[in-house]
């Protein structure tokens, strides 16, 4: 079953849109020194072949914003521009060709503000703002602390700013590395405001725990409905954040493609080493696009349903195991050739999918 979502308005990011039921995109940052064109735009590419639809890059310096020009111009994917502090940051990556800018008007000067807000609509770009926890004004940590309501009530100020210049091309987003403030700051904007919200858990962590986190936090409010767009924070290379986030969608069936690979967590019935077996498979059908759903089973409590339920499944027991396809079992195969075999398997279902469509 797939979450309704909560009706928000469409906001273009270059040709992608967000909100108003559009389909949900993930995005990535680039960790890459800006001013580096050549290992930025390789990651840009490495981030788009990984699934993501928008990439944002620093933009420190005024070196950094000159870059975006051939970034910009060279990238598959749009290019947001993440500016704090100096206007002309802003006005410079605008000239550049970005297709979104993410700022805080607040921390910029009344007449910095507006030019960025000018500039920006007569591009068409739209202006991210939002708060995180860590970063929130003086005056709101003193009168609401640093809770939900301090990160939404800061990101509605944000956008009152850009209200009061006519500017409504905008996207929402309030992080902290605390999943419940994140929920509940973000449940505060989508009662409060119909702008597209950007997802994620600031500071999330290491692949492991940041992955987890963010599965909690962003798989919640999806599931709630609200949500436009995700970026799953990771310290680690940013095509895992992809990969996390468009496993967050696909648990919700909000993404299409990639096959869904279930296996069990093994227990004392289990006659084979099956992560070995789980991983192998995993490993072997990387990338492949399909609506599949691959089952890897240890045992036969369990397994022989859970295989039955799949398109394609493996039913293991000792020395080998037995295939089978949408409920019907095929074939024994032997413990060595498992792998190869539910692989080939599984590309032959994909191909008869296929040929049926085209029929």
């Amino acid at each position: 079953m797939i979450p309704d979502r909560r009706p928000t308005r469409r906001v273009y990011v270059g040709a992608v849109p967000l909100g108003d039921g559009t389909p949900i995109t993930v995005q990535s940052m680039t960790n890459t020194d800006t001013r580096d064109v050549t290992a930025t735009l390789s990651q840009v590419r490495a981030l788009r072949a990984a699934g993501a639809a928008i990439v944002r890059v620093g933009v420190p310096d005024m070196e950094s914003a000159r870059s975006l020009r051939a970034i910009c111009a060279q990238s598959p994917v749009p290019v947001v521009a993440d500016i704090h502090f100096d206007h002309r940051l802003a006005l410079a990556s605008l000239e550049a060709g970005v297709a979104k800018v993410r700022l805080n008007p607040g921390n910029l000067s009344e007449g910095g503000a507006q030019q960025v807000v000018e500039a920006a609509a007569r591009r068409g770009v739209p202006i991210r703002v939002g708060a995180n926890s860590g970063s929130l004004p003086k005056d709101i940590r003193r009168d609401l602390g640093t809770g939900p309501e301090a990160l939404a009530e800061a990101a509605l100020g944000q956008i009152r700013i850009l209200e009061r210049a006519d500017f409504e091309d905008i996207v929402v987003s309030v992080k902290a590395s605390d999943v419940t403030t994140t929920v509940r700051a973000n449940e505060i904007l989508a009662e409060k405001t119909d702008y597209p919200l950007h997802l994620g858990i600031t500071e999330a962590g290491t692949p492991r725990r940041g992955t987890i986190r963010s599965s909690v936090g962003i798989g919640y409010l999806l599931g709630r409905g609200i949500g436009d767009t995700v970026r799953v924070s990771l310290t680690a290379d940013p095509v895992l954040e992809v990969e996390a986030g468009l496993e967050i969608l696909r648990a919700w069936n909000l993404a299409p493609g990639g096959l869904r690979i279930i296996s069990c967590p093994t227990c004392a019935r289990c006659r084979v080493d099956l992560l070995p077996v789980a991983q192998g498979v995993e490993d072997a059908l990387e990338g492949v696009e399909g609506n599949l759903t691959v089952a890897i089973m240890g045992c036969e409590v369990n397994g022989p349903g859970e295989a039955r339920a799949a398109d394609v499944g493996l039913c293991c027991g000792r020395g080998g195991g037995v295939l089978v396809k949408r409920g019907r079992i095929l074939r024994r195969v032997a413990e060595e050739d498992m792998i190869a075999e539910l692989v080939d398997l599984v590309h032959r279902v994909l191909e008869e999918d296929a040929g049926n469509r085209d029929a």
